[in-house]
This record gives structure tokens, sequence and C-alpha cells, in this order.
């Protein structure tokens, strides 16, 4: 019988959970999807294969499992940091920032090659996850610019913030290349900031 980790089956699971999704992360990070397999994750987990294969039957599952944890945390987080602004500039702002540290820190594949290797069941409950995200940026573009559809903007920001080579840069350029994309959504949809300099 497996050993259990915790106090109760629930813990165990949780924790089970919690160690396969760290290294999962790390892997996505360092390695990027195509090259991770369960074997893998489950041996640097520490979890023997049958161990594994009982929590996440296939890769589809676990990435499923992990998108959806990392997804309701990131929500969590995202209207927190939205809730602190004081302005919608701030708001974008803090949105734009956040979308890009995520990109920066997951090498997930892109939506369509992510929906290619996915069943179409599980592409749609990856997907589900964001619309609470795609929700908090209509938000702040209708109090932002209310002259503007939300609906034209809303998949022209999300084409601009989806692209890695935004941060695909040397990690000392890091911070730069995201406020140049904060400065970029910030023009295109017709907010000023007030800390720039004026144009001569």
């Amino acid at each position: 019988m497996p050993k259990i980790i915790g106090r109760s089956l629930e813990e165990h699971r949780r924790e089970v959970r919690s160690r396969v999704f760290d290294v999962l992360r790390g892997q996505l990070y360092e390695r990027g999807f195509d090259a991770i397999t369960l074997a893998g994750v489950a041996a640097e987990a520490g979890l023997g294969r049958t161990a594994m294969y009982n929590h996440f039957p296939d890769k589809e599952s676990l990435l499923v499992a992990f998108v959806e944890d990392e997804a309701t945390r990131y929500v969590e987080r995202l209207k927190a940091a939205v809730a602190t602004a004081d302005t919608p500039v701030e708001k974008l702002s803090t949105f734009v920032r956040l979308q890009l540290r995520v990109l920066a820190e997951y090498h997930l594949p892109p939506g369509t090659a992510l929906a290619s290797a996915l069943a179409p069941a599980a592409y749609r409950r990856i997907s589900a996850h964001a619309d609470p995200i795609t929700g908090q940026l209509r938000e702040i573009l209708a109090e932002g610019v209310p002259e503007e559809d939300p609906e034209l903007l809303i998949p022209m920001i999300t084409a601009a913030l989806g692209s890695r080579q935004v941060v695909d840069v040397p990690p000392e350029r890091l911070d730069d290349a995201i406020e140049g994309a904060v400065r970029f959504v910030l023009r295109a949809v017709g907010m000023r900031d007030d800390r720039e300099k004026p144009e001569n």
C-alpha cells in the first residue's frame, strides 16, 4: 500500500498534488511542455509511477489539473492587485504586468498548439479559466475608455500580451520589456499615464 503523506487521505491528496505541481511548474520553465513526461515528473516529485498514475492517468489530465489550480490562484491574485489600484490607468498597468510575469514564468504552448495537443473537452476546460481574466480586463476598459467597445479592444490586448517575444529577453531586461508593453497597451487604448513626460 502506498505511503500516506499527511494525516488523512484528503491531506495526502493535497500534498501529492502540491508536490507534483511544484515539479511541473519548474519543468515547464526549464524544458517546455513537449519535453515533459509523467514518469519524469513522478521521479522528481519522489513518487512511484503507480502512485502518479493514480492521481493523474495521463499527461493531459496532469496539465488540465495544473492549469485549473494555477488559474484559480492567479485570478484571486489578479483581483486583489487590481483592487488596490486607484485609477483605470493603474488597474490596466497592473493587469498587463501580471499577465506578462505569468507568461515569463510558464512555458505552456500557445493556444493553437495547446488545442491540437489536447482533446477538445480538456481544452475547453482550460480555456474556461480565461473567462474571469477577460472579465477583469473588460471592467477595466469599460471604466477607463467608456467611449470604446471593450469587445474590440480585448482581442487586440490579449494578442499583444500573448506573444512570448515580449518576455523572451535576458533576465536583466525583463522589467524594461514589461514596462514597455505597459506603455504600449496604455497608448493603444488611449489611456494616458500621468507619470510620462509630455512630448515636446
